[in-house]
């Protein structure tokens, strides 16, 4: 044991039993080296070994190596890095999705539960449990829903084992019901039935190459021991074991993962704290502490009886399920923060893992606030009972792995990166054990039968969050158990909802099973082990045709105020002064190595009332000199003649909504073409017609939209029939639409939605001028859902569409994001609603979500779709939001990703790009947001007077790309192509 040890004193200690100098007793506790050493007295020596986890086999004999005494837990526990690790995040950080895979043997299942799943409540001499008494009485559950009958699994072996046999999960969880195997509790009762209809089971799930992973007692405790006082009397520790020791000699030759308990936690607490469940004890102030003893107690002995009379012989795991959620500071950086969310987390998975995983006693911050309350309440001794050291040593170390069940994370809405948090914070807190996640799930309401969304959704982000903590973090993460194998009863929620993979129509008397879109996703989850990369992220190392157009759009109501106009109405703050700022802003575009830049004309800077009858000279003189400024660096215009700003007396009039609006564009064009078209060789007439179109409501988008298409086509025409021969320009209108996929892949009302999104954005004003008119589609949609209600869709006359077909010298586009439709049946434009996969990354914009893969998907629907036209992409970029952080390694990795996706379009499915223009060259107004979206690769600081431009580390990212005309592959860095930031002028936060 641990001495005195010379002039090292007590700071040394040598001894196999550890003695705690600190109590006058000097008591003695056998450390882990203690059982070990007997263990080689034991067997006189050493056997050839095989190491297998905490498994080692000697020869024919197969042991757990106990886990080691841990020292108690500090207060807050030194678990605490793991906050001090993750909450810094970014929120970029913390969303990124991890692509990879589990190692191979990683334990795939799902899980159910005896009364959850099985019914036959009192089929074939089955004692009533708490659960029957309880659910059988009339008021305690939502429509006095009961267990009764449940799922049927008592009656339905052969259809539960074709659906996890269908799943091809490695690992199915279940729980024996306790008294469907002794009715009243003792052995002496024993129903034999019971016992076979278990063998039945374990039987059909290794000859289907299924693990059986078996929980003892799920909370169905037989009522006739609730009848001695349950949990509370301690007699219930013998019984239990005896229950143990039959169910271990029964089964054990095919079971080898045993789970004691299912959350103790939650039968302490809410079986006798809160009432809420059976045994519905409310006496919080003292009875789930007892229960909970006894709990511990009654594991340690259970495990000890596997240890002492099967492991040798059946080699099989003994644990417990422990629950928990993670818990988060709402302020790291303040300690008491701190110390009360681990506190939470060691009164909820600390309370029973703290004996079981360190040192066989509760943790101190527990053991000190019970006290503490108990001594503030006159009492002589704290209302947490004390273990002995005799009972330390036998609970100390009684799990052979860490099972946790964990569904959500204490912080303002739940989220899934609490569970890697939580993961970590077992690893730091309980010495790195092998841990398997026993539950992990979310429940829909049961009206959602089998296109479970959410579900989708959930496994699709704890799973990763999971794969991270193992691939990233080293936490040692064995199994991942989904709850539920299907649609079960909810304890007291009764049917309301489910959580299955699978639903179980509860109305039909045979309770058939079908599976959900969330089984389809499960399935191919544990069948690529996790989520290895997809072939359409991976990165394509190539370039661009000599010649491409790399760009940088600027829209003139951004940074520019001048002559009234409608879009004035916005409230803003203040502009970025680019009308006196061009030497600056043409230098920022120099520095990115841009070979064009996009910016717009403000119709009322030229024409102050929208007409001819008034030119503003010194107007267009500020376009000269920007124009004359950009040719003198190399840099070539794109001009956009209307993005948004209309003047407000022709708004005054009608706008867009006013048929004499088309020439007065048109004159509005003429000007502009005949005063800087021998300098400007790339014109856009519109930006965006949609969303001019969509601001009005009624009749006036359909409207609004027809008078755009015209006003395009007649400012083509006047640029064709005046200009093109002695300017040699091209003019083209630009196009903006998100790109769509399914909802539901597997539901084609869904893939009817998505087509229709895209078909509605794009070929509302892309169809006529590339086709002449309208599409059908649109034209069949409005006419059935718009007529009706008054509100049909102008027509074109044959004149019009031959005028308006043909209007375009290329495809301009603006793309940002994708989404996913759904098919909706109340009467709006497209017939579809629209979400997003809670997967992709947010911006600083709640409608843009980072998806790069549907960026080359509808580029190759508009080739497919109108002819393979020149595309130049005029608008694509990233937001974000908060305190300014210069290293912006979101837009980095989003113009890494966006850029490549167009460029595996350009070389792999042949669509002719021909430029690609990011939005945008610095933080300005963003319309309705003002300046609380930055989307921009250089800050402003408004703070200043003079508002000056600073680059953020994706400047040097994109100059990159563009001075490359591509993306070069790692073997070729460094690359004389590649663009460094200067060193030293910038320190990113």
């Amino acid at each position: 044991m641990d001495g005195f040890e010379g002039p090292q004193g007590y700071s040394q200690r040598f001894g196999l039993h550890y003695v705690d100098f600190e109590d006058p007793d000097r008591p003695r506790t056998p450390k882990a080296s203690a059982y070990y050493y007997s263990k080689v007295i034991e067997r006189n020596g050493f056997a050839e070994t095989a190491a297998k986890g905490n498994m080692q086999i000697y020869g024919n004999k197969i042991e757990i190596t106990r886990l080691p005494s841990l020292p108690p837990s500090e207060v807050p526990s030194k678990a605490k890095v793991v906050w001090e690790k993750f909450s810094p995040q970014t929120k970029f950080e913390r969303q990124l999705y991890h692509y990879g895979t589990f190692p191979e043997g990683f334990h795939w299942g799902v899980s159910s539960s005896a009364y959850q799943v099985e019914g036959g409540w009192n089929a074939d001499g089955k004692g009533p449990s708490v659960w029957d008494t309880f659910t059988q009485k009339p008021g305690n559950i939502p429509n006095n829903d009961n267990g009764d009958v449940a799922c049927d699994s008592y009656n339905k072996i052969d259809e539960d084992l074709h659906m996890l046999r269908a799943l091809k999960v490695k690992t199915y969880r279940f729980s024996l019901s306790w008294s469907r195997i002794f009715p009243n509790g003792y052995k002496s009762s024993l129903n034999q039935k019971g016992v076979d209809y278990y063998n039945r089971l374990i039987d059909g799930l290794i000859a289907n190459n299924i693990a059986p992973m078996v929980t003892l007692y799920h909370w169905d405790l037989p009522q006739a021991l609730q009848d001695i006082n349950g949990w509370e009397n301690p007699e219930i520790i013998n019984i239990f074991s005896e229950y143990c020791d039959f169910c271990y000699a029964t089964f054990g030759d095919r079971v080898k993962f045993w789970n004691t308990f299912n959350e103790p936690q939650t039968i302490a607490w809410s079986g006798y704290g809160l009432g809420q469940i059976p045994p519905n004890v409310k006496q919080p102030g003292d009875a789930p502490y007892k229960v909970a003893h006894n709990l511990l107690k009654a594991h340690a002995q259970a495990y000890h009886t596997y240890d002492e009379k099967y492991r040798a012989s059946q080699g099989g795991l003994v644990s417990i399920s422990l629950n928990a959620e993670w818990t988060e500071p709402l302020d790291v950086n303040v300690p008491r923060e701190v110390v009360a969310a681990d506190r939470a987390l060691q009164f909820q998975l600390g309370w029973f893992a703290h004996p079981i995983f360190k040192n066989g006693d509760y943790p101190d911050a527990m053991k000190w606030q019970v006290g503490n309350k108990s001594e503030l309440q006159g009492l002589t001794d704290s209302r947490l009972p004390s273990f002995t050291d005799q009972d330390k040593a036998f609970i100390q170390g009684t799990a052979d792995v860490f099972c946790i069940n964990t569904y959500t994370t204490k912080v303002q809405k739940a989220v899934a990166w609490g569970l890697r948090r939580l993961l970590n914070w077992l690893k730091e807190e309980y010495g790195d054990p092998e841990i398997y996640i026993t539950e992990n799930g979310v429940a829909t309401d049961t009206a959602i039968t089998v296109d479970d969304t959410d579900r989708i959704f959930f496994l699709k982000t704890y799973v990763d969050e999971a794969l991270k903590a193992h691939n990233l973090d080293g936490v040692r993460v064995k199994g991942y158990i989904a709850t539920s194998l299907m649609d079960s009863f909810e304890w007291l929620k009764g049917y309301t909802v489910g959580y299955g993979l699978h639903y179980v129509n509860f109305k039909d008397s045979s309770w058939p099973r079908t599976p959900k879109r969330s089984a389809h996703l499960y399935f191919e989850i544990m069948r690529n082990n996790g989520f290895p990369l997809p072939a359409e992220e991976e990165m394509l190392y190539g370039h661009f045709q000599e010649g491409f157009i790399w760009n940088f759009s600027l829209c003139n109501f951004t940074d520019l105020l001048y002559a009234p106009r409608a879009c004035n109405t916005l409230k803003r703050k203040e502009k970025m002064k680019s009308y006196n700022k061009i030497a600056e802003d043409i230098n920022s575009l120099k520095t990115l190595r841009v070979n064009h830049y996009r910016f717009s004309i403000s119709w009322p800077r030229i024409m102050p009332d929208g007409t001819t009858r008034k030119i503003n000279e010194a107007g267009l003189n500020y376009y000269h000199r920007l124009v004359d400024a950009l040719l003198a660096a190399n840099i070539k215009p794109q001009v956009t003649l209307y993005h948004w700003d209309l003047p407000q007396a022709l708004q005054d009039v009608g706008g867009w909504e006013n048929d004499t609006i088309v020439d007065r564009f048109r004159d509005y064009a003429d000007v502009v073409f005949n005063s800087l078209g021998d300098k400007v060789k790339f014109w856009i007439t519109i930006n965006e017609p949609y969303n001019v179109a969509m601001v009005g409501h009624g009749t006036a988008p359909y409207i609004v939209a027809h008078n755009l298409i015209k006003a395009h086509a007649e400012a083509w025409h006047v640029y064709n029939d005046k200009y093109r021969a002695k300017h040699g320009g091209i003019v083209g209108i630009t196009i903006n639409s998100d790109w769509a996929e399914p909802r539901n892949p597997y539901k084609q009302e869904d893939a009817d939605a998505a087509l229709r999104v895209v078909q509605f954005q794009i070929g509302w004003f892309a169809h006529p001028v590339f086709n002449g008119d309208y599409s059908d589609l649109m034209k069949n949609i409005i006419r059935e859902r718009s007529l009706a209600a008054g509100r049909p869709l102008p027509e074109f006359t044959p004149a019009e569409v031959a005028r308006i077909k043909g209007t375009h010298d290329y495809f301009g586009f603006n793309h940002y994001t994708t989404v996913l439709a759904y098919n909706m049946d109340y009467k709006n434009l497209e017939g579809a609603g629209t979400v997003a996969d809670r997967t992709w990354l947010d911006s600083g914009s709640f409608w843009l979500k980072v998806t790069p893969m549907g960026f080359r998907k509808i580029l190759n629907f508009i080739k497919e779709e109108y002819g393979d036209p020149p595309i130049y992409i005029t608008e694509n970029g990233v937001s974000e939001r908060g305190p300014m952080n210069l290293n912006d390694v979101h837009r980095i990795h989003y113009y890494d990703n966006y850029i490549n996706q167009a460029l595996k379009a350009y070389l792999l499915d042949g669509v002719d790009i021909r430029g690609y223009a990011a939005w945008t060259l610095m933080d300005n107004l963003e319309w309705a947001t003002g300046f609380d979206e930055k989307f921009g690769f250089f800050y402003v600081n408004r703070s200043d007077p003079s508002l000056p431009r600073i680059p953020k580390k994706s400047v040097w990212n994109y100059a990159t790309i563009i001075n490359c005309n591509g993306f070069i592959s790692p073997g070729e860095s460094p690359h004389e192509c590649q663009i460094h930031e200067p060193e030293g002028d910038i320190h990113y936060l």
